[in-house]
């Protein structure tokens, strides 16, 4: 079975054992052997599994769940069993990509209202300005065609109906641009809004208020850029929630939510600095930028995270939950680009986990590693 094949099974956890205590042990998994074929599917399920976003009518905890089992009866040997499995699987993305589709072109048509709605009113305005000034101007043309005359009476009567015109037209005006000018504000701070929760859905985890993937990327990618200038020291550290599937497994998913986010509180607690980041990239999968860190600093404060992590205990109703991270640390090298330190950095990971979890690993420079138990 080709390597990524193992490696993406290894990182389901799906062959794992339930456990038998809240605390979460490494067992002795065999990985189930199956088809490429097989093994692309449950990628591209995993892949879509980590990126889920929040739309009506499919919580993404159902969602997960729903993937989840999926992904677990492509794995079952039972060929009689797959025809139905890859039946589920058409028939929950067709229904969930329609809704998917629906849910962002409704947002997409309501945002395209309120941009309608300004538009409309401002094209009202000149409307309006064009009439009062068509009126004024009749007023004036006959308030001109009075003095011509060389009548008293014409005069008064028409510098009457000129002023009253005027005094009207200006409180109008006024009035009117009152109006305008709270209807202007107020589609404005809707769109104002609404521009900025879009803003924050595109770079913050829904779940956790981490920053997302696409943030990461870009953050990472600036620095790598500015380092070439700069050559300062920066490190990366990518880590993950060991067995993460396994407490999912048997705790439900409300509470492997309830862990994401206490594992991100506990990281954003001890990576607070300025210009640190923390991300969640995948199911169970976090980045920590560390801007002006060596490696040794970099592990310095690993070790302090892992630790804090290790003595912590979750209480979740009658439950308590303890679980450990493995990490992968890389430190920037000069002229190297963001996925090539990326890339480091999961090679250092993936090798915290296969020799056995609850450690960190550094990358060296020519991707080779050191394990730290």
């Amino acid at each position: 079975m080709k390597q990524w094949v193992v490696k993406l099974i290894q990182q389901l956890d799906t062959a794992m054992k339930k456990p038998e205590s809240s605390h979460v042990s490494e067992p002795q998994a065999e990985i189930p052997a199956i088809s490429e074929d097989k093994a692309t599917i449950l990628y591209m399920i995993d892949v879509y599994n980590k990126h889920l976003f929040e739309i009506e009518k499919h919580s993404i905890r159902k969602v997960r769940e729903k993937l989840d089992n999926l992904s677990k009866s492509l794995l079952d040997p039972d060929p009689k069993k797959m025809e139905k499995t890859l039946f589920d699987i058409r028939q929950f993305f067709s229904s969930y990509r329609i809704d998917e589709y629906s849910y962002i072109q409704n947002t997409f048509d309501d945002f395209k209202r309120i941009v309608w709605d300004f538009a409309d009113q401002l094209s009202e305005d000149v409307e309006f300005e064009n009439d009062k000034d068509k009126k004024l101007a009749n007023h004036l043309d006959g308030l001109k065609e009075a003095v011509e005359a060389n009548s008293i009476e014409t005069l008064r009567l028409k510098s009457r109906e000129f002023i009253n015109s005027y005094m009207e037209y200006q409180s109008q005006k006024k009035e009117h641009r009152e109006r305008r000018m709270t209807t202007v504000k107020k589609n404005l701070n809707t769109i104002k809004k609404q521009l900025t929760v879009a803003n924050n859905n595109l770079s913050i985890d829904h779940l956790t208020s981490a920053h997302n993937r696409k943030s990461c990327d870009e953050y990472i990618k600036k620095i790598s850029q500015m380092n070439t200038i700069s050559h300062s020291s920066t490190s990366l550290i990518m880590l993950d929630i060991d067995f993460f599937k396994k407490i999912n497994d048997s705790y439900g998913h409300d509470i492997g939510d309830y862990v994401l986010k206490e594992c991100v509180r506990i990281l954003s607690e001890i990576f607070n600095r300025d210009g640190e980041m923390v991300a969640r990239i995948g199911g169970e999968e976090f980045v920590v930028v560390l801007p002006n860190h060596s490696t040794e600093l970099a592990v310095f404060r690993a070790e302090e995270a892992q630790k804090r992590i290790r003595q912590e205990s979750f209480i979740q109703g009658n439950l308590d939950i303890r679980f450990t991270v493995s990490m992968g640390i890389a430190q920037l090298q000069e002229n190297e680009n963001s996925s090539d330190w990326l890339k480091r950095a999961d090679t250092a990971l993936y090798q915290s986990k296969n020799s056995g979890r609850n450690k960190f690993t550094v990358a060296s420079n020519n991707l080779k590693t050191e394990n730290v138990a």
